[in-house]
């Protein structure tokens, strides 16, 4: 190196002290029934003796890809978080989550971070911020996040929402309806008089329980969701063709058009298999109605499916295990789950073989695209509401090789690659507006400059993302881990605490102690 600025040549991630005190009681003691009305004291009603239906696709992990010959990597955005609710209830129950379950970029995903806020009329700001990787002396993490443009709740456009409501028989659990109408009337409380819901139901068959009600008629619409009893089979796609069919003809122009499925996903009577759900749903997908999904229960949870259908509807999944997670997904983070400000939202990133010879995307396997599908504006990708984050971890084994093949910017015959040799990557960003179908995009080079690798003090979210990855990595018994461990995941999460104003981070602490104390037995096996 002539210049000084390969990553190999720092040595930055120095050692800090660790600032836990030796004792698990410091954090581990603190209860998350006490932080938390939480429907765990149910467990005891729910059997789990490995007989269990929950059904989740398959997760099959990238490895590293050489520069030389891989230089792009092409992923869609995702803001889901459903991964992360579904294992911590699977912990808070005493039981191994499925392997399957966990998808790494959703746990990153339900945590907020520091990101700055974009520009006056910018949608997106990007972050970026290198550091040694835990788990792998000799590696490094790129952390990539995206900040959405906040929206203010009193300045939400009005909105049509249709709650589409599973009331078959398998939804008899108290971990399931109860807990969904206790979800649903905290959004309806919090929603204003210009704002019309309708409420469609489905077991055997599809009714319409509410047909366009203001939002101010809260007594009429709670009333009606109270008084809602499961019981009968799933006739899932009846229901949705009829949710929409009830969102199309109240539609509100220049409106938040979206139907909020709530289910355990167990579709049995119509169209249900995948091929026949994602077709349904991607006919529905160019109305202008977006689709939102909630899961709830446990031990028939069809998880494959609801990702499916909001991957598809152009919206978000989330799961609910809790009256604070229905707060949080429904009440606090209403502008982002209600209000979509852009669609089609892709990430491409082109690594400079002279800084990195090797990289991974940790996570988003599920969302991986084909290099050429960036600049297709008919390809599907993810949706981003106001105010939501998307964040991205690379782990990347530096090199000083310079590659000359393909038309890229980093390797190319006709320019000298000398002139980029303080540059990292290039990440190139692609949306659409909510109603277009032209994707603008948005670069931004990550350099020595703007994201030094030699700092001596990494940020409180660089930590607790590291931490967060590292035990996504432990629950799926990754071949990648290298020397991950519940106590380096715990001294990382505590060097990323911060001030932690909503107790998130705390609560992860919480569920890393109680996974440690578990009989390392799953019962899916």
């Amino acid at each position: 190196m002539d210049n000084g600025y390969n990553i190999s040549d720092y040595e930055n991630f120095e050692a800090e002290e660790s600032i836990m005190d030796g004792s698990e009681t410091s954090v581990g003691s603190a209860s998350i029934d006490e932080k938390a009305e939480m429907p765990y004291k149910y467990a005891g009603n729910i059997a789990y003796d490995g007989m269990s239906s929950d059904e989740y696709s398959e997760v099959n992990e990238v490895g590293f890809k050489h520069v030389n010959t891989n230089p792009l990597s092409t992923f869609s955005i995702d803001v889901d978080t459903a991964s992360y609710s579904n294992l911590r209830k699977t912990i808070n129950y005493g039981m191994i989550p499925d392997a399957n379950a966990i998808r790494i970029e959703e746990m990153l995903n339900y945590f907020n971070y520091r990101y700055e806020e974009p520009e006056k009329d910018e949608p997106f700001r990007i972050h970026t911020e290198i550091g040694k990787c835990p788990w792998n002396e000799q590696n490094y993490l790129l952390m990539i996040g995206l900040q959405g443009r906040n929206v203010e709740t009193e300045a939400l456009p009005k909105s049509n929402l249709v709650f589409l409501i599973d009331v078959s028989g398998s939804m008899d659990e108290p971990d399931k309806l109860p807990l969904l109408k206790n979800a649903f009337s905290q959004l309806v409380r919090s929603l204003g008089e210009n704002d019309k819901i309708s409420i469609v139901v489905y077991a055997g068959e599809a009714g319409v329980v509410l047909d366009s009600v203001r939002g101010n008629e809260k007594e009429l619409i709670l009333n009606a969701i109270n008084s809602l009893n499961a019981g009968g089979s799933t006739a899932g796609a009846g229901g949705i063709n009829m949710a929409y069919q009830l969102a199309e003809k109240n539609f509100i122009t220049d409106g938040n058009n979206r139907v909020i499925l709530a289910t355990d996903g167990d579709f049995n009577v119509g169209p249900s298999s995948m091929e026949e759900l994602e077709k349904l749903i991607e006919e529905k997908r160019d109305s202008g109605i977006f689709l939102s999904v909630i899961g709830f229960g446990s031990g028939n949870l069809k998880d494959n499916r609801m990702e499916l259908l909001a991957d598809k509807g152009n919206g978000n999944y989330a799961y609910i295990d809790s009256s604070r997670e229905a707060k949080k997904v429904l009440v606090d983070e209403m502008a982002g789950t209600l209000l979509t400000i852009a669609k089609d939202v892709k990430i491409q990133v082109e690594f400079n073989p002279y800084s990195v010879a090797e990289y991974r995307l940790i996570g988003y396997e599920n969302r991986a695209l084909q290099n050429k599908d960036f600049k297709d504006d008919t390809v599907d990708a993810g949706e981003i509401g106001a105010g939501h984050q998307v964040t991205a971890i690379y782990e990347i084994v530096p090199s000083d090789a310079i590659g000359k093949d393909g038309d890229l910017k980093y390797q190319t015959e006709n320019k000298n690659s000398s002139q980029y040799n303080n540059e990292i990557s290039e990440i190139r960003l692609r949306y659409k507006e909510p109603d277009g179908n032209v994707s603008k995009e948005i670069k931004q080079v990550v350099s020595y400059e703007n994201t030094p690798v030699n700092s001596k003090k990494l940020s409180e979210d660089f930590y607790f993302a590291a931490a967060v990855a590292e035990f996504g990595m432990i629950l799926r018994n990754s071949i990648y881990q290298g020397e991950s461990s519940i106590s380096s995941v715990l001294e990382l999460a505590q060097k990323g605490m911060g001030e932690d104003e909503d107790g998130y981070r705390l609560e992860f602490i919480d569920l890393v102690y109680r996974y440690q104390n578990l009989d390392k037995i799953s019962w899916w096996e």
